[in-house]
């Protein structure tokens, strides 16, 4: 199967400019009803398409594969897989109405880079209340105060049928990622010539706008809460990161603090938002660029180009898996692509362009959002003269145990200084861990002082 089959039919004959109104109107009932009908419970065509090449929406993964325990390293449910074809530099001009700009870059600019392209398996899921919660909030949300919020929304995906940019963009923000987590992982940002100093993480996260029974009064305008731990080197260990994260952030800004070892002081962390560097990461990654794009959505017009089927990361149980070596995988100029699998999918196409007066580094950005999780899996980041700088991808999985879709790592390519920085690789440590019993309380100030100076 050869990616050459036309778009039309699945395009979407809509196009949105950036976004001006101070709210959108809720779906009709006649909408609501398409949930779980056409559509998937959350917004996705639950047809496939008419090359055969995008199967059905059918469920996602509802069961874990046979053998699978919960606190296991995640078996790959399509192991069996082979290869249907690999794109080159070579023959990627066979592929391009299927791949985006970033992806063409990558190819044109290292010959070592390639994409192994396998069976596509519409393997998102999450539990049945998201479903549920998603009918119900799809009939009351709205964006606020010219698109920096959303009220009447609790739980589910605000906007499962989106008519602009900026409620695709809500969707990923407010998708679901569990209640309560921790999770153990490796940062890497390897020189040209491939050295690398290993930065190892724990984060914990507690998901205030996933939780069951949560209200908006309850909510508080936050939408989860957020610890980062270096545990390596020595040099870095110790420091943590502490977000309270905001849903309008222009109303209220999040809320974040550092504690440093050195001085064994919690200091308040304003600039930790927007286009300031993320922690230890080399100036290869943005706060923002963390889970593809996080924060604030005030700084950008943000238009919706519409839907399309491309060629994107999924189902990177391969990349995730136990037996890879980190070694394996952190090769010069880009990740090693023999771990990495593409499918064929449809995906939601945002472009977001800088407002006049408005400050980020990057002019520009192009994002490629999964119709069936509204998780990103693909930004595409320009500099302030229009050339392409940065490729972002977000290698997702499904945690079947949940079940959610999440990026088991993403990795950012620096097209300029050909260098990368892969964040979130696990192989070597602990898998994600969804059973951890957090409370607000392990996430105050003070609890940030009193794990420091232990």
């Amino acid at each position: 199967m050869r990616g050459r089959t036309s778009l039309a039919s699945f395009a979407v004959a809509l196009v949105v400019v950036g976004m001006a109104a101070t709210a959108s109107a809720e779906l009709t009932a006649q909408e609501i009803a398409r949930l779980g009908a056409d559509l998937t419970p959350l917004g996705g065509e639950k047809a496939g398409n008419a090359a055969g090449t995008i199967p059905a929406w059918t469920g996602g993964i509802t069961t874990p594969p046979a053998g699978y325990k919960q606190g296991m390293r995640h078996p790959d449910p399509y192991a069996s897989d082979k290869v249907l074809f690999t794109i080159t530099g070579k023959n990627m001009g066979e592929y391009a109405d299927k791949l985006t700009e970033g992806h063409k870059a990558l190819l044109r600019t290292y010959g070592t880079y390639k994409m192994n392209v396998y069976p596509s398996h519409r393997s998102a899921s999450v539990p049945p209340w998201i479903y549920e919660a998603t009918k119900k909030t799809a009939a009351t949300a709205k964006l606020e105060a010219n698109g920096n919020g959303v009220v009447n929304a609790i739980m589910g995906i605000p906007f499962p049928i989106p008519k602009n940019g900026l409620e695709v963009i809500w969707n990923h923000l407010l998708r679901y990622r569990g209640e309560s987590a921790t999770r153990w992982f490796v940062q890497a940002a390897p020189t040209r010539g491939g050295a690398y100093t290993l930065v190892e993480f724990q984060e914990d996260f507690l998901y205030l706008y996933g939780m069951r029974n949560m209200t908006e009064e309850k909510l508080r305008n936050r939408i989860l809460l957020f610890k980062q731990k270096v545990l390596a080197p020595a040099r870095l260990a110790g420091g943590i990161l502490l977000v309270h994260e905001t849903l309008n952030q222009v109303r209220q800004p999040r809320d974040a603090w550092l504690y440093n070892p050195g001085q064994r002081r919690v200091r308040r962390a304003p600039n930790v938002a927007y286009d300031n560097p993320g922690t230890a990461a080399d100036g290869l990654r943005t706060s923002d660029n963390l889970d593809l794009f996080n924060g604030g959505v005030d700084r950008y017009d943000w238009k919706l180009v519409g839907k399309k089927e491309m060629y994107v990361p999924y189902n990177a149980y391969k990349l995730h898996s136990g037996d890879v070596k980190y070694k394996d995988l952190l090769t010069p100029l880009h990740i090693n692509p023999d771990y990495l699998r593409y499918e064929l999918h449809r995906v939601w196409v945002v472009d977001a362009t800088l407002k006049t007066g408005a400050r980020h580094i990057y002019k520009r950005r192009t994002f490629y959002i999964d119709e069936d999780s509204w998780q990103i899996l693909a930004v595409d980041q320009y500099d302030n003269r229009d050339q392409l700088w940065r490729v972002s991808e977000g290698f997702a999985v499904n945690y079947y145990e949940v079940p959610l879709t999440w990026v088991t790592a993403e990795v950012h390519t620096d097209l300029q200084a050909g260098r990368y920085l892969a964040y979130g690789l696990s192989n070597e440590t602990k898998p994600f861990d969804f059973t951890m019993q957090l409370t607000e309380a392990d996430f105050s100030p003070d609890a940030l002082r009193r794990e420091g100076v232990r």
